[in-house]
């Protein structure tokens, strides 16, 4: 998690209210078969599970699916109309608007929080695949995504008291970093990055994905740098254009490699994590997973355009 602050919010803030979110590109981009995905709660695993490869390929075919929110990630909402909300979110950067990234979700995916309650000077940010949130008897609610952030309220010995947007929950220690709301958490190395990326080694993909439910390629690289203290743009070809531009014959552990069409000369369409050794992490397409693949021989070979470091050496943290 990067650093943040509400300070320039109003009293009131809008904050997802489910596991995981989906951010529709319009209202009519939802079918009846992603039922599962608009409710609240909301079953994100048993959705995914009931799509064909054909229906999940349409979610990006078809332009349906924007991007996902995480529980307790706060929104903007422009617009409320027939039971849904235009918002953009500010921790997800993107051309698409100065504000953050734009799209719709069900109204009842969303909740207002006073500014005053949910500013907390701890955040407790989830740092195993899935945590477990649990009503003070310990009785499970729901399971959260990898880097899931929820303010917290106290620490007890075995488990931290977070503020939710239906009240007050616990996650166990165990599965939690503590940073400071302010400050986020430390930034690491290149190689921190693309480790926390080999975490999900086979997870599938799922276009538009942003949590360890289902990552996209530039979801999964997006994750992998917010884990260590990096905010980069949320889709691709924006994150092709920031950063640091690395010669292709200095690649390090970290750096973000993009992919176009036409042998590199066309428009980015993917990216993926330099692992090092000629090899690179990334969530390839529908109906494969996430995995570790070397470049020399393949088509990402041939279709590497750029490479783009965003993280810093612990010389240049230090300065």
């Amino acid at each position: 998690m990067y650093k943040q602050t509400f300070d320039s919010l109003q009293e009131e803030l809008w904050v997802t209210s489910v596991q995981v979110a989906t951010v529709w590109t319009s209202p009519q981009s939802a079918r009846d078969m992603d039922k599962l995905g608009l409710e609240n709660p909301t079953n994100i695993v048993q959705w995914v599970k009931t799509l064909s490869y054909h229906d999940k390929l349409a979610l990006c075919d078809e332009n349906r699916v924007q991007t996902q929110l995480l529980f307790g990630e706060y929104v903007l909402v422009r617009e409320i109309k027939a039971g849904w909300a235009r918002i953009v979110i500010p921790s997800q950067p993107s051309s698409k608007d100065d504000y953050g990234y734009p799209g719709w979700v069900p109204i009842v995916q969303l909740k207002k929080v006073m500014k005053a309650d949910w500013q907390r000077e701890q955040t407790a940010v989830v740092k195993t695949k899935t945590a477990w949130l649990e009503e003070h008897s310990g009785n499970r609610i729901f399971s959260l995504s990898f880097l899931t952030a929820l303010p917290v309220i106290f620490d007890e010995e075995a488990r931290i008291k977070v503020k939710t947007p239906e009240g007050s929950a616990f996650l166990l220690k165990s599965d939690v970093y503590i940073v400071n709301t302010r400050d986020g958490m430390k930034q690491r190395s290149g190689q921190a990055i693309a480790l926390a990326a080999t975490m999900f080694i086979g997870l599938e993909y799922f276009w538009g994905g942003m949590s360890s439910f289902g990552y996209d390629c530039s979801g999964l690289a997006y994750a992998a740098y917010k884990a260590n203290g990096y905010q980069i743009s949320r889709d691709a070809s924006d994150q092709a254009i920031h950063g640091e531009a690395v010669p292709l014959d200095q690649l390090q552990s970290g750096d973000l490699l993009f992919f176009a069409h036409n042998e590199g000369k066309g428009n980015v369409h993917h990216v993926g994590i330099y692992l090092g050794n000629g090899e690179m992490v990334h969530s390839p397409q529908t109906g494969k997973g996430i995995e570790i693949t070397p470049l020399a021989g393949t088509l990402y070979e041939q279709e590497l355009c750029v490479a783009r470091r965003y993280w810093s050496t612990i010389e240049e943290r230090r300065a």
